[in-house]
Order: C-alpha cells, then structure tokens, then sequence
C-alpha cells in the first residue's frame, strides 16, 4: 500500500445478509424450561430427517452425503458422507464454510455443501439447520452478524482434534494436510481472514472480496492489507456484473501477487447457484477446485488450467488468472 496507509473496508448491510432470510422477529419456542428445550429438540430432529430424506442433499458424488448435528460441536452443522465405511482407506478433506450475511444459519448453503460432502468431504458450517426442509411455521429466524472467525476456527480445531481421538467416528478418517476454507458473502471476508491459518490449504471466495467503503455501512472492518496474509492459492466465483460483490473480487485479484488466484464469473447476480439443484455450477467448480488443490486430480485440475482450461472455453464464464498456467 502507498505509503503504508490503511485501506479500510466496510462492507454493505444488503449485501451481508443478502443470503439470508429476513430476521423477522419470531415467537418464543412452545412452553419453557426442558419443555420448551425439548420442542426446539424436537423441531432440529425434524428439519435433519427431513433434509436426509432430501434426495438432492445427498449430493451426486461417490459417497452419499447427510447433514447432522454433533454433541461434540453442538452449535455447527456438520455434512459428510453418511457411509464412512464407503470411505475404505480414502481419507476426507475438511472444509469450513462461512455463512452468507455471517448469519447463524448452518443450513443458508445447505445444497452446495451437501454436494461438497458427496465427494469425500467432512464440511462443517457454523450454526444450526435453521432453514433446512421441514422447517416449520414459527421456527426460529436466522440472526445476522452471529457467526465470527473465532467459531469457524473453533470448527477446524474441532475436526482435525477428532482426527487423533480414539472413539471419534473421525479417528484417523481425515487427512489433516487436505483443509480448505470457503464462504459466501460476509462469509467469504471471514473466510479471507481464517485463510491466514497455516493449517489451510487453500482458500474459496463465493461473491465477496474486499470493496470499497461505501456510506451509511455498519461498522463492520476489512482492510486490505488481510489479502496479504492468504498464503495458498484462491478460487473466487462472482455472479457477473449484477453481483454487488463483483468489484471487490476483482479488486481481491488486483491486489493478490504473492499466491496463485482465479477468478470464475458467471452471470448469476450475488445468490450464485446455491438455491439450484445440488448447489449449481458453483458448486461443481468448487468440488473440482477442492479435487485438484488438496488432492491433485489432474482431471479437476482442467477446469483451471491452460488457456484452453474448460472455464475458459465454457461462453457463460469470465475467465481471469495469474500465477498458473
């Protein structure tokens, strides 16, 4: 930066919580003490059988996926292959998500996760299954702002513990040197900042980047200068010229020189593909993204590579890369 001067970055209420359903206010749960605890029990049981008997959140890889929630790690959602015995000896890949308008919500991404997981993948995203299938009148709203860095980090903590944990059904299921990061939205900025962790193999920026201070924005603080502690390289996916977020990914790309970065842009606007069928094109751009980075699948890898890359040809996305071929 010139000067070393700070570029502060604030980011635009609309557009954090674009992901998101509206936080309407919402009616307490049925009753209280354990029988009000109970009814939200019950409830979150409800929306996870019904999401597993989605067939689309089962994903169209090798290993069928399934959404759960886990004592150990109570307040995420967790997708992964329902057979992890189909496993045999390919271990997952972990990928922690940050939620569209940071909001509590672990199920706002729920397709394209579930289709992640599908693949080998062990993705875990902060937040209940609030608005997943079965959701029922009355249930609680997701809260903007809910999710910070410290949660995704405690994820990743959590999962690459669970690695060396005799009893975990995780124990020794993992490969700790194949972790990715990913995010939409206000979850692409945390997923800018936990990128910085040496533990990340490589970073995925859904509709989000670093943009410039706007008036009448919360409070809510990026600079720039994070950009220059990513360290691995970094795939963004931007909904064209219609997406808010387009000029920030672009200025991400201008600014990132010390690490491989593609940009992937499809004329979609800032909701991307998620609300397709199991999570759209982004989510198979990612899927191969995730194959070749962490696992070096050179088939994946074409979707990148080379001027004749198969984004590159593909008429419906804008293509730009700098330190690949």
């Amino acid at each position: 930066m010139p000067g070393g001067k700070a570029w502060p970055v604030v980011a635009a209420a609309g557009v954090l919580l674009a992901a998101a359903a509206p936080a309407a206010a919402q009616p307490p749960p049925p009753g209280d003490g354990l029988a009000g605890l109970a009814a939200m029990q019950q409830a979150t049981a409800a929306r996870l059988d019904a999401a597993n008997a989605t067939p689309a959140l089962r994903g169209t890889g090798p290993f069928p996926a399934m959404l759960e929630l886990d004592l150990a790690l109570p307040d995420a959602t967790i997708y992964r292959p329902a057979d992890l015995q189909a496993l045999g000896g390919r271990k997952l890949g972990v990928l922690i998500w940050g939620n569209g308008g940071c909001s509590n919500d672990g199920a706002s991404a729920q397709a394209h996760l579930a289709e992640i997981a599908s693949h080998g993948y062990l993705v875990i995203a902060p937040g209940k299954p609030l608005t997943a299938p079965g959701t029922a009148p009355g249930a609680p709203a997701p809260q903007f702002m809910k999710v910070t860095i410290a949660d995704m980090r405690a994820a990743l903590d959590w999962a690459l513990a669970e690695n060396g944990r005799a009893g975990s059904p995780y124990h020794q299921r993992i490969d700790p040197s194949a972790v990715a990061v990913s995010g939409h939205s206000c979850g692409g900025m945390l997923a800018i900042l936990l990128g910085q962790d040496p533990r990340i193999r490589t970073v995925i920026i859904h509709n989000s980047g670093i943009n410039s201070p706007l008036p009448d924005n919360p409070p809510l603080v990026l600079h720039r200068e994070r950009l220059q502690g990513l360290h691995t390289p970094v795939l963004f996916v931007l909904g064209g010229r219609s997406d808010v977020a387009w000029p920030w990914g672009q200025q991400a790309f201008e600014d990132l020189n010390q690490v491989p970065v593609f940009v992937g842009s499809l004329d979609v606007g800032h909701g991307g593909t998620f609300k397709q069928p199991h999570g759209g094109a982004a989510a198979q751009v990612a899927t191969d993204w995730l194959e070749w980075r962490l696992r070096g699948d050179p088939e994946a890898a074409r979707t990148f590579e080379g001027a004749d890359c198969k984004l590159c040809v593909d008429p419906k996305w804008t293509v730009r890369k700098k330190g690949m071929r």
